[in-house]
This record gives C-alpha cells, sequence and structure tokens, in this order.
C-alpha cells in the first residue's frame, strides 16, 4: 500500500482530507464542543499547535455549504470514518446545520495599524464574499444591502467594519432562519504585532468592538469558538461578555485535540516505518502537559517525518524555533541578569524547575511589569511545561521546567545571541585579551571571572559551554589570528592566538572543567601538561615564533582560574 504523504503546515481541513494525506484524528474535539453549554469559548494554545486545522474541521462539520460550493458538493464523505461519524447520529444530526462565520487573524501580523487595519478590512471582506449569495436572495433591506455592499468593497467606515461580524449574523439568520456559529482563529495575532509595535491601544480598541459586537447579547449567535496563544484578560478585551468559558493549557478541557498524544505519535511512527526514531522524538519534540494530557508538538513531530523520509540519519532540527523569532525568550534573558531571575533561568538550563504563580488573567501590556508575567507567558507560550502544581494559599503556583530538547536549544541559542551581543559593547573582553598578551594572569582571571558572573550558565554540555564562552570572549581581538580546536602537534588544542608579526607573544589555551572548587589548582596544571605532552607549541617555534605563552584555564560553575607557562 502506498503511504499517505505528510502535508507539512496544511491548516485546510477538507484539502488534507481530499488529497487523502495523513491526518492524525481529532474529529472528537466537535463532539466536545457540542456538548458545551457555554455561549462563547475561548482555547489557548501555542502557536503551531493544531489550532487553525481544528477549526477548520469544525467549520466544514457545521457549516451549510448548500450555497457556499460551486460544485453543490456534499462534505459529509469527509469525515467517513472518523471517530466523530463512530459517535452515531446524536452528533452526526448536526452536520452542515448551522451558517457559519470564520474569520482567521494569523495574517494580521503586520508592523504599523495601518497595515494591520487594511488586513483586517480585507478578511472581513473575504467572508463577505464568501456569503456574496445573500445579495441576490432578496431577504435584505436596501439599506442592508448597502451597507453589505460598503464592506464587501471595503469602502465602510471603521465602525461599519467594528459592526461587521455581528452584522453578517444578522443576514445569515434572515436566509437560514438558523443562527450562526461564529469562529474567530487565533485571535489575538493582531494584538501580539500590535504590541511589538506600539500601536496596541489602537488595536485594543478595534478588537474590542469588533468581538462585543459579534459575540454580546448576539441573539443571531448559536455559540462562538475562539482560540489563540494567550487569554486576554476581560478588562482588556472581553469587556462585557457573557463569561466566556477559557480552556487554557492549565485546564483540562479539550487538553487531547491540539498536539499528539503518545498513542498517536506512535501510530504515525510505525505508518512510516520509523519505530526506531520512537526515543529521539520523545526527547526532543514530547513534553508539553496540557490539562492531564500529555502531547507532543505537532508540528515538529510532522517536520521531523519529513525530514526522516528524505534522511534517516539527518539530525532533529529546530523546526518550531524557525517558525517565529521568540521575541518573549529574548525579553526573559534581557530582564533576568539582575537579580534572582538569572539563578532561576539557570536552574532551567541545569535541568530543574522553579515555582511560580499563574495568572491567566494578564495583557501583553504586563509582559515588561514582571518577571513573573515573563514566566507566565513563556509557560501559556509553550517555553515552560507544567510539572505539578500547587494550590495551597491564595495563589496557584506551578513547577516549571523545559519541555524537551528543542525548546532547551532555542533559549540556548538565545542565551549565546544576547552573550555576544553583551561582549561587543562591553571593554571587558579586550581587557582580559590584553592581560593575557602581557602574561598578567591575574588581571586575566579577573575580567574573565566578571564576564562569567554576568553570564547566563548552563552545564548540561559543560566543555562546550565553556569552550563557546572563551570564544565569545576572543571576537575583537586585533592584529591576531585566533583559532579553535585546530589541529597542532599530537592533538588539537583549545584556542591559539597567532600574532601577525613573530615578534609579538602567541597564545596557547587548553581549558579544563573541575568538578568541584578545590580541583580548579589541579585541572590548571592537567591543562598546561596537556600542551607540553602533545606538543602543541612545536609547530608554531618551528615556524619562527620564539615569544609563546601557554595558558591553563579551569573552570568551575562560576569560577575560574588561570596559570601560566612561557617558553
Amino acid at each position: 500500500m502506498k503511504k499517505k504523504g505528510i502535508a507539512i503546515g496544511e491548516s485546510d481541513f477538507d484539502a488534507l482530507i481530499r488529497e487523502d494525506c495523513y491526518y492524525v484524528d481529532k474529529s472528537l474535539f466537535i463532539k466536545d464542543v457540542l456538548e458545551s453549554k457555554a455561549k462563547i469559548t475561548l482555547i489557548t494554545r501555542p502557536r503551531r499547535f493544531g489550532k487553525t486545522l481544528n477549526m477548520n474541521m469544525l467549520k466544514s462539520f457545521l457549516e451549510n455549504n448548500s450555497e457556499l460550493d460551486i460544485r453543490n458538493e456534499c462534505k459529509r464523505h469527509l469525515f467517513n470514518g472518523l471517530k466523530i461519524e463512530q459517535e452515531g447520529d446524536r452528533y452526526m444530526q448536526h452536520f452542515g446545520q448551522y451558517p457559519v462565520i470564520m474569520l482567521t487573524f494569523k495574517s494580521t501580523k503586520k508592523p504599523t495599524w495601518e497595515e494591520s487595519y487594511w488586513y483586517l478590512k480585507n478578511l472581513i471582506h473575504d467572508e463577505f464574499s464568501r456569503h456574496l449569495y445573500l445579495l441576490d436572495k432578496g431577504v435584505l433591506s436596501s439599506d442592508e444591502e448597502e451597507l453589505y455592499r460598503r464592506i464587501y468593497h471595503k469602502t465602510a467606515e471603521q465602525s461599519e467594519f467594528e459592526y461587521s461580524v455581528r452584522f453578517l449574523s444578522e443576514c445569515l439568520f434572515k436566509y437560514y432562519k438558523k443562527k450562526a456559529v461564529i469562529l474567530l482563529d487565533e485571535y489575538d495575532v493582531p494584538l501580539d504585532s500590535a504590541w511589538n509595535g506600539n500601536y496596541y491601544e489602537t488595536m485594543i480598541s478595534f478588537i474590542r468592538s469588533l468581538f462585543e459586537a459579534a459575540l454580546k447579547d448576539n441573539t443571531n449567535l448559536a455559540f462562538a469558538v475562539m482560540t489563540g496563544c494567550l487569554r486576554i484578560s476581560q478588562e482588556s478585551i472581553f469587556t462585557g461578555l457573557n463569561n466566556p468559558a477559557m480552556a487554557s493549557i492549565a485546564s483540562f478541557d479539550y487538553s487531547e485535540y491540539f498536539g499528539f498524544t503518545q498513542e498517536e505519535v506512535d501510530a504515525m511512527l510505525e505508518y512510516y516505518g520509523f519505530e526506531g526514531k520512537h526515543k529521539e522524538i520523545r526527547e526532543w519534540y514530547d513534553g508539553y502537559l496540557f490539562g492531564n494530557v500529555t502531547v507532543y508538538n505537532p508540528w515538529s513531530v510532522i517536520k521531523r517525518i519529513a525530514s526522516l523520509q528524505s534522511n534517516y540519519d539527518s539530525f532533529p532540527d529546530l523546526y518550531w524555533a524557525n517558525t517565529s523569532g521568540n521575541d518573549i525568550v529574548r525579553k526573559l534573558i534581557d530582564k533576568v541578569v539582575d537579580g534572582n531571575a538569572q539563578s532561576e533561568l539557570e536552574t532551567l538550563m541545569a535541568g530543574g524547575t522553579i515555582t511560580k504563580p499563574i495568572n491567566e488573567n494578564i495583557t501583553y501590556n504586563d509582559i515588561d511589569s514582571s518577571v513573573d508575567n515573563l514566566w507566565n507567558f513563556l509557560f501559556f507560550t509553550g517555553y515552560l511545561k507544567k510539572v505539578s502544581e500547587d494550590f495551597t494559599g491564595e495563589q496557584r503556583k506551578f513547577q516549571l521546567s523545559i519541555p524537551n530538547k528543542e525548546v532547551f536549544q532555542i533559549y540556548r541559542l538565545q542565551i549565546s545571541q544576547w552573550f555576544n551581543k553583551t561582549v561587543e559593547v562591553s571593554n571587558i573582553p579586550q581587557e582580559f585579551v590584553r592581560a593575557l598578551i602581557a602574561g598578567d594572569k591575574e588581571t586575566a582571571q579577573q575580567r574573565l571571572s566578571t564576564m562569567l558572573m554576568r553570564s547566563i550558565s548552563y552545564f548540561d554540555a559543560a566543555e562546550s559551554y565553556y569552550h563557546g564562552f572563551l570564544t565569545a570572549m576572543f571576537v575583537k581581538v586585533e592584529n591576531y589570528e585566533v583559532k579553535s580546536n585546530r589541529e597542532t602537534g599530537d592533538g588539537r588544542c583549545d584556542i591559539f592566538f597567532r600574532p601577525y608579526l613573530r615578534v609579538q607573544p602567541l597564545i596557547i589555551i587548553e581549558a579544563k572543567i573541575a568538578p568541584a572548587y578545590k580541583a580548579l589548582e589541579t585541572k590548571c596544571q592537567e591543562a598546561l601538561q596537556q600542551i607540553e605532552t602533545n606538543r602543541y607549541a612545536d609547530e608554531f617555534i618551528e615556524d619562527g615564533y620564539a615569544n609563546i605563552i601557554k595558558y591553563g584555564i579551569a573552570f568551575y560553575k562560576k569560577e575560574c582560574l588561570i596559570q601560566i607557562n612561557k617558553t
């Protein structure tokens, strides 16, 4: 049997099924939505966890498409064999029974209000275009037809666009004699871009008006489902709405529908013949806890399987990291370099956990007000996971950790970029290098210690961490060629500085990691002995370098010791 193809980035449910792509069956999401008594439901999940695909599936199931499909094709067959069909007539009787309005806001992430508003108007225009048949059915008054045309032609006033979704639900009720289902996907994307682009209050005003008109006391609304990455506080967006039901990653509702469960990943790996990759994929892309269900990052799993099809021996990549700028991690790193938060980040990087109060009622404007708010944003956007929770006292607290290797590497890359930027604007690295060239080990040690204390450490792979740390310190060395891990003599020295003029000192550095503070001196001696035993200096002496300074540097956490030997 020919294996089904992997559809990367496909969020159109209809296309996914019609093209016979591999589909992880999440159709019981429809059952849970239908069983819910909530008029408005907001489901928050990290980006790339299947929100848009599920919303498109919900639309395909619920929508009466008799006037929408140019082929006049019933979509009933798309659900053949899926779990929702197996639940029987109690749920299938809802198939194709509702007028549906769906807006997906993911394309409204723009740097300015003008660009975002242009996209918002086009988004609304597209939905009015889908239902353009309403103008031909004789159900709208002349005034309603005129307003419909203004919105469709994008000549309406801003206030009319803010009222547009409610107006469309009224028009649909006139035709179908049924209340509409409203689906608002990735509702907070325009808020995210507005926060980054400094037009947050303008966007908040528009989105609040749009949602209030559509969802507050709308007699033509059957129910509404919204998705996003973050729950935005009721005060800023949902003012006066009828108590929307919130389903965040901290709650138990809809837990298994966003992200892949262990059973689903096992089935996919078996289907494609990649059973030998179970451990790798679990370590790299598993680890998220939504409610009481552990899930994998679906985007990364799909991308990894596609990569394995091309090259089974390929190394796991940071697929999720490449879908965003990871601005929130950078903000955290900028914030934690002072105070206790730095040690908390280091605890996470070392594989530990931190305990933090959880507050779901925050806004984008709250991000910079405290480090605890940053931890909250990192949790709700998928950069941290819940390990356990504590309900004692007045505040709800979660024990948090980094979910998996992929997210760990995101932190690691951001920390490295932050440190390199810090080095660029600091004089300390240059002072450190000048001390090394002068043979002043005391000053060199003091400057290196200062930078170590300013760094954000992680010790999962200590030698590579410290080697990268040292290499970053040497980015501004002038009049010297700097090389690291180059074959010389009988081995590979860690770092050497070769001056362009042979009268200047040539520097050879060997670094070691000490298991304890008391072992620093011993490790320095081992490093210096290694330089001699492996004859790292021989080729330089043969090349005419007479002044060679050899350094043994030993590290223990954020402590260091430097010893010297001159030729």
